[in-house]
């Protein structure tokens, strides 16, 4: 994959599969699954510039697991991989382990 360098605040996100058993044990189809809203960071910005100049550091950073608004970010396909942008403030949480 191409290596990809998200400027300022920005984050790239590769989506995580959901479970696609029920609790009963039957397998949802992929039809009638939502997208998944958990994701784990491949690449952030530096942060985000503030009105002075300076800059916030980014609270995310690789490698991390994350969860983000349903309808967040744009998607795009870079070497055949589905991956999304998000702005910083599209992140709602850090799964941590």
């Amino acid at each position: 994959m191409s290596k990809l360098r998200p400027l300022h605040d920005r984050v790239i996100v590769k989506r995580l599969e959901e479970e696609r058993v029920s609790a009963g044990g039957i397998v949802i189809p992929d039809s009638a699954t939502e997208k998944p809203t958990r994701g784990k960071v491949i690449a952030a910005g530096n942060g985000r510039i503030l009105e002075n100049g300076s800059v916030r550091p980014m609270s995310v950073k690789e490698g991390e697991t994350v969860l983000f608004g349903k309808y967040a970010g744009q998607e795009i396909k870079i070497d055949g991989e589905e991956l999304v942008f998000l702005k910083e403030d599209d992140i709602v949480a850090i799964l941590e382990a």
